[in-house]
C-alpha cells in the first residue's frame, strides 16, 4: 500500500509528538509544513530532512500532498480546514474541530460534496487503554451501560505554558480544550448523545501568567472557565460531566462507566494506556485489567495515520468528522443550556466510532 503524503500548518507545541510519531507511522509520510513564523517550521525541517519547510498557502496548492493536518491555534481551525478542503485534500484537524455547529456542518458538506475525508482529534480513544475498555463494554463485561463520569479538574496553564493567553480566549477554555478528550471517550464506549443540561461560569476574570517568557502578563478571561452538567445519551445512560480550569486538586476519578452487572474505571482520556479497573457483581471488589491492544504509548497522529489507512482500504476512519462535530454540539450545548436556563436537544449525531483497523 502506498503512504498518502500528508502536510501539516502549525508547528507550535502539540507538533512536536505529532512529528514524532507520523514520521513512523507506516500509512502516512509527513512530506511538508508550515508555520506563520517561519522559524518553528525551519526547526522541523532540520529535525526532520524529509519534512519540507514551506508556506501554508504553497502546502495546500501541493498536488502531490494528499492529507492536510492543521495544528494551528483554535481561533484558525475553521478557516485552515475549509483552505484544505476547498484545495482538494482530506484533512485532519487538532480539537476542538472548529468554533460552532454552523462551521462543522459546512466543512462536512464542503468535504461530502468533494468525495473528501474530515478527522479531527482527539485519537486518544483509540490508543491500548480505551480501545481495551471499549472491547470490555462490547463484550458485556459490565453490562449495559446505564450512568457515567467524567472529570477534567485544573488550574489552567498559566504556570506553566509559555504562551497560555489562548487557552482563556474564544473557542478555547476548559470545556472546548479538554472536553473533546472525556466526551470522544464517553462517545467512543456509548454511542451518541440526545440532550445536555448544563451550568457555566467564569471565576476568575483575569489570570496572571507565571510562566516564562511571559510571568507578570494579564489575561482577560472571555469563556466560562468552570462548566458542568449532565450528558444523555441515545443508549439512555447518563453521564455527569465537569471540566473546570479553577480547581486546585480533586481526588475524582477521570471517566468510570457504569452498567447494569459492573463498574468500569477508565483511564486518562488524554492518554493511551491504563490503568484499567473493573468491579464485577459476582466477585464484589476492584480488579486490574490488562492492556490488550496496540498503541499505548503517547501516539497523537494516530487518527491521522488510521483515516490514511481507512483512504487506501475504501473503509471508515475512527477519528472522523462526524464525532467530531457532535462532541462539539454537545460542548458548546453546556454553554446554551447555562446562558438558558434549559435542557438543550442536539441537533446532531453520529455513528459510534468503529473500532481501530490501524495494525500495530
Amino acid at each position: 500500500m502506498s503512504k498518502a503524503r500528508v502536510g501539516v500548518i502549525g508547528c507550535g507545541t502539540i507538533s512536536g509528538i505529532y512529528f514524532q510519531n507520523m514520521t513512523k507511522l507506516s500509512s502516512i509520510e509527513v512530506v511538508a509544513c508550515a508555520d506563520l513564523v517561519p522559524e518553528r517550521a525551519a526547526a522541523v525541517q532540520a529535525r526532520y530532512p524529509g519534512v519540507r519547510a514551506t508556506t501554508a498557502e504553497e502546502l495546500l496548492a501541493d498536488p502531490s500532498i494528499d492529507i492536510a493536518v492543521n495544528l494551528t491555534q483554535p481561533g484558525s481551525h475553521y478557516g485552515v480546514m475549509k483552505a484544505g478542503i476547498l484545495s482538494g485534500k482530506h484533512v485532519y484537524g487538532e480539537k476542538p474541530l472548529c468554533a460552532t455547529s454552523e462551521q462543522a456542518a459546512e466543512l462536512l458538506s464542503l468535504a461530502d460534496e468533494a468525495g473528501l475525508r474530515v478527522g479531527g482529534a482527539p485519537d486518544t480513544f483509540l490508543g491500548a487503554g480505551i480501545q481495551t475498555c471499549r472491547q470490555l463494554i462490547d463484550d458485556g463485561v459490565i453490562g449495559a451501560p446505564v450512568a457515567a463520569t467524567a472529570f477534567m479538574t485544573n488550574h489552567g496553564h498559566e504556570s506553566w505554558h509559555p504562551d497560555p493567553a489562548f487557552y482563556y480566549k474564544t473557542g478555547a477554555g476548559p470545556m472546548l480544550d479538554m472536553g473533546p478528550y472525556y466526551l470522544t471517550a464517553l462517545v467512543n464506549l456509548m454511542g451518541p448523545a440526545v440532550s445536555v443540561s448544563g451550568s457555566a461560569a467564569i471565576t476568575f476574570p483575569e489570570r496572571t501568567i507565571t510562566s516564562n517568557p511571559l510571568s507578570g502578563t494579564k489575561i482577560a478571561v472571555e469563556v466560562a472557565t468552570h462548566v458542568a452538567g449532565t450528558v444523555n445519551f441515545a443508549n439512555g445512560a447518563i453521564a455527569t460531566v465537569v471540566t473546570t480550569f479553577d480547581v486546585w486538586a480533586a481526588n475524582l476519578p477521570r471517566v468510570e462507566i457504569y452498567g447494569t452487572e459492573g463498574s468500569l474505571s477508565v483511564p486518562d482520556p488524554n492518554t493511551y494506556d491504563g490503568p484499567i479497573r473493573v468491579w464485577i457483581q459476582s466477585s464484589g471488589e476492584w480488579v486490574d485489567v490488562p492492556v490488550t491492544k496496540p498503541f499505548s504509548e503517547n501516539s497523537r497522529g494516530l487518527g491521522v495515520a488510521d483515516m490514511a489507512h481507512g483512504i487506501a482500504n475504501d473503509q471508515p476512519h475512527s477519528a472522523n468528522g462526524g464525532v467530531a462535530a457532535h462532541v462539539l454540539e454537545i460542548m458548546q450545548a453546556f454553554g446554551c443550556s447555562s446562558d438558558s436556563g434549559t435542557r438543550i436537544d442536539l441537533a446532531t449525531t453520529c455513528e459510534r466510532p468503529v473500532t481501530l483497523s490501524l495494525p500495530g
